[in-house]
């Protein structure tokens, strides 16, 4: 499924013209034109032309600043002028364009979203005619229509732009290399074995309880005594079932122990309970001394 939007932005194509053509009407002007705010907002392109005898302004870039364009989107206000060619409030580097259009008076007016200026368009006279505070509120429904329209443009890109980055894969890369400390891989297969033992479903509590095992490999304890495994017999347990076996032996509770080693109660059960299971034990003074007959604890 193609995520190109079905239209162009308000100013482009069809919908710049529909919007001139609106504009022009309203303003019961000769001409109206205008285009898009470009070069991170330093200048205006006359993108669209509505009732024009020529090509002069198509395609005609106006600095922020200059002439009457340029001035309404530095100022983020509409601007006119009742006779262009004398108006002494704007530079006039834009004067032949605007001369070979036969244009008298002309109104800038800026389409602003968020208080960036988005958009200019200009309506045009071939005459001069004095304009009123009338005229200038006619035009209101239309510019804060426009501003709506580039806002939601503005929203279903972002939106747009959202999915394809969902839709893309990621560029293969070598995995980043990663430091755990000690403390964090014990904390990390405290946690598995937390889920392991809420976990009913055989197969999975299996899958925790291996990668529990891996993260404990990964600890790389320090090694037991050459004492401690004499008996060659494999038990198959983590260092901290061992660290729980050895608090058991003492005689401790699960509370005893929990306090002992810096766990929750409910974590060590969980340990003995692994621990009983590897060691075939019935119970847990059962377990202690399976272990310390494979040489584990003392």
């Amino acid at each position: 499924m193609s995520l190109d939007l079905a239209q162009e932005a308000p100013t482009d194509g069809a919908r710049l013209l529909r919007t001139l053509t609106a504009f022009r009407a309203t303003g019961h002007s000769d001409m109206a034109f205008g285009g898009p705010v470009v070069d991170n907002g330093t200048a205006l392109a006359i993108t669209g032309l509505h009732s024009a005898q020529t090509r002069a302004l198509q395609g005609l870039r106006v600095r922020s600043g200059y002439g009457l364009g340029g001035k309404a989107l530095l100022m983020g206000r509409p601007v006119s002028v009742t006779n262009y060619y004398d108006a002494r409030g704007i530079t006039h580097q834009y004067d032949g364009p605007v001369r070979a259009e036969q244009l008298e008076t002309v109104t800038a007016l800026p389409i602003v979203v968020d208080r960036t200026p988005r958009m200019v368009v200009y309506v045009g006279h071939r005459a001069q005619v004095v304009l009123g505070d009338v005229w200038y509120d006619a035009f209101l429904p239309l510019v804060r229509r426009l501003e709506r329209e580039i806002a939601v443009d503005d929203e279903v890109r972002r939106r747009v732009g959202a999915l394809r980055g969902l839709g893309q894969l990621p560029t293969p890369s070598a995995p980043p290399e990663v430091q755990l400390t000690r403390a964090d891989l014990r904390d990390i297969s405290d946690e598995l074995a937390d889920l392991a033992s809420l976990v009913e479903d055989e197969a999975l509590r299996a899958r925790l309880e291996q990668v529990r095992s891996r993260v404990e490999h990964g600890r790389s304890p320090v090694p037991a005594p050459a004492a401690r495994r004499t008996s060659g017999v494999p038990t198959g347990l983590a260092a901290r079932e061992i660290d729980v076996l050895a608090q058991v032996a003492l005689g401790q509770s699960n509370r005893e122990v929990a306090t002992s080693l810096g766990l929750v109660e409910s974590t060590v059960k969980s340990y003995l309970k692994n621990a009983m299971r590897k060691l075939h034990a019935t119970n847990r003074v059962h377990a202690v001394r399976l272990a310390r007959e494979a040489g584990v604890i003392e």
